[in-house]
């Protein structure tokens, strides 16, 4: 009797790839981490981190596995940005990219190189060197849900730590949406999102003014019409913390992005020429 053998198709598969556009925020400046290449093709060239997909592996494991491996950290912010196909995007096979951004608190970071990179650094987005593949559109792509995330998510804190000022809040999203905001409109339009609470603690020292520390509460990552309500999360670990996250969020409330526009507005008639 002929062994019965498994069904495949008699097309050729592709390779399948998972590259990583890693942001933090250092010294106030959205950055992001590059790798060089150690090997052909491109090698010498900087480029975006990743690897390709294991044979018995699903997508969001291949990406979580290469950005532990590239940085060390565990269990970080990562969301799917799309896949990226043409025929002569690697030269060496048929290789399908499916990309992913992650974010990573910049005091959580050890760079790790090996593998097929020379060196691992971050970079400044507005000063990247020229990157290898098509790694540049994957960036732009990237960057674009970055911004978009932003106005109207909670997703600006992840770039936090579990405490902090709101002026530190409002330089990341400058950061991310690259244009100055005005800070009494910024600081109105904080004051209508349900997912912050004062602490009730200052942070003091250097020549400032003693700052009020604020948090997020994930509860209301989970449900964005949730109203805040007088229980306060308790667990301030970076362990729960990041439990708590990783539960994912919805989107703000329809009325914080009519008040970001409405914030942006201002700034466009503060500019504009009479």
């Amino acid at each position: 009797m002929t062994e019965k053998k498994p069904f495949s198709y008699k097309y050729p598969h592709p390779a399948v790839a998972a590259d990583l556009a890693i942001f933090t925020l250092h010294e106030s400046r959205l950055q992001m981490l590059l790798i060089q290449r150690a090997r052909d093709p491109f090698k010498g060239r900087w480029a975006l981190p990743g690897g390709f997909v294991r044979i018995h592996e699903d997508l969001h494991a291949a990406a979580a596995r290469e950005l532990e491996e590239e940085t060390g950290v565990a269990g970080a912010y990562l969301e799917q940005v799309g896949a990226f196909g043409a025929p002569q995007r690697d030269p060496r096979e048929r290789v399908i990219s499916v990309a992913f951004f992650a974010i990573i608190p910049s005091d959580t970071i050890h760079l790790r190189s090996g593998g097929d990179a020379a060196a691992a650094s971050w970079w400044p987005v507005n000063e990247l060197p020229k990157l290898a593949f098509d790694h540049i559109e994957i960036l732009e792509q990237a960057r674009h849900r970055l911004r978009d995330k932003v106005r109207r998510s909670s997703i600006a804190l992840r770039f936090l730590p579990p405490e902090f000022t709101l002026t530190e809040l409002q330089q990341v999203h400058e950061a991310i949406l690259g244009q100055d905001l005005d800070k009494r409109n910024f600081r109105k339009w904080l004051g209508s999102l349900p997912y912050l609470r004062a602490t009730g603690r200052m942070r003091r020292g250097g020549q400032h003014r003693p700052a009020e520390l604020y948090r997020g509460i994930p509860t209301a990552y989970i449900d964005s019409s949730a109203t805040v309500t007088g229980a306060e999360y308790s667990g301030s670990d970076g362990a729960s913390i990041a439990q708590a996250y990783q539960r994912g969020y919805q989107d703000a409330a329809r009325e914080m992005t009519t008040a970001f526009e409405s914030t942006q507005r201002e700034l466009l008639k503060r500019v504009r020429p009479a």
